[in-house]
């Protein structure tokens, strides 16, 4: 039981709690990315504050990490789906509440990115591409990141994939939406910033 579910949770928990968006923040400009722009530590603020480059390597070290979450589930139980599902979660989890940083973390859509690019890249796609779009058209990210998240259950069942891949997705869903109240209320109001 510890070795097969908890281990690999926990350490992918730990895993997704690495806030690259404050590590390049302290690197580049030695502040607390937290304490600029959105006050979020996550990709868009790291372009805001910090510029494209910068953005564009932490939106790949944060997708890299829900592959190594789901990856380390793999590891630790290769015959049970739902070991790697709760890995990845775990990985989202700990971007959005790291213990390294006082729970004070990022929304998780770059991580949410990568779990499913490895659990149901198909489905990610799918979603993907309706979130691009949408962002392309409105240049609200946040707009986009609550498409991907709202999407993925809907493009999951029309893949055919388990339904605990569905319920996962769910899950996800919900915590966007928790991450992204500010943003829903902003959207609602006409205030919300664009790219």
């Amino acid at each position: 039981m510890f070795s097969a579910w908890i281990l690999p949770i926990v350490l992918s928990y730990l895993v997704g709690s690495i806030s690259f968006s404050f590590v390049m923040g302290k690197l580049l400009k030695g502040i607390d990315i937290r304490d600029h722009g959105s006050g979020n530590a996550g990709a868009t603020n790291t372009l805001r504050v910090l510029g494209k480059g910068p953005a564009i390597l932490v939106l790949l070290l944060d997708a890299v990490k829900g592959m190594a979450a789901v990856g380390i589930g793999y590891l630790f139980a290769p015959e049970q789906e739902a070991v790697w599902m709760s890995s990845g979660l775990a990985a989202i989890i700990g971007h959005n509440w790291p213990i390294f940083h006082r729970f004070r973390g990022g929304k998780g859509i770059a991580t949410t990115i990568g779990v499913t690019a490895v659990l149901v890249f198909p489905a990610g796609v799918l979603a993907g591409v309706i979130a691009i779009l949408f962002i392309f058209l409105t240049r609200y990210v946040s707009l986009g990141s609550l498409l991907y998240t709202a999407g993925l259950p809907i493009t999951i069942w029309l893949v055919g994939y388990p339904s605990s891949f569905f319920w996962l997705s769910l899950v996800i869903t919900l915590l966007a939406v928790i991450r992204h109240k500010n943003n829903i209320h902003n959207l609602f109001k006409g205030t919300e910033r664009k790219i």
